[in-house]
């Protein structure tokens, strides 16, 4: 196995959280936008999978932004593919 693939697999498998809605949307955008992601943009959507579902969950719906700018843009990347 290809580094590149053990990398994806070990992701799809962290980005399966604890509810349907949050494995879709974070499933989803690993599917739909880290392969055309920077290697940055990349990382820090592997470091924000390190968050507590609750905090996940209040970011996508607009409750609360994380700390982080880079990861406020995969949350809205995310927020407008499913116009949350």
């Amino acid at each position: 196995m290809k580094a590149e693939d053990a990398r994806l697999k070990r992701l799809r498998w962290r980005a399966r959280r604890g509810t349907r809605e949050l494995d879709a949307l974070f499933g989803g955008w690993l599917d739909e936008s880290f392969a055309d992601a920077d290697a940055a943009q990349q990382q820090a959507f592997d470091e924000l999978l390190d968050a507590q579902d609750p905090d996940l969950w209040d970011w996508v719906m607009g409750h609360a932004r994380p700390d982080r700018a880079d990861w406020q843009v995969i949350i809205d990347d995310i927020r407008a593919r499913h116009r949350l």
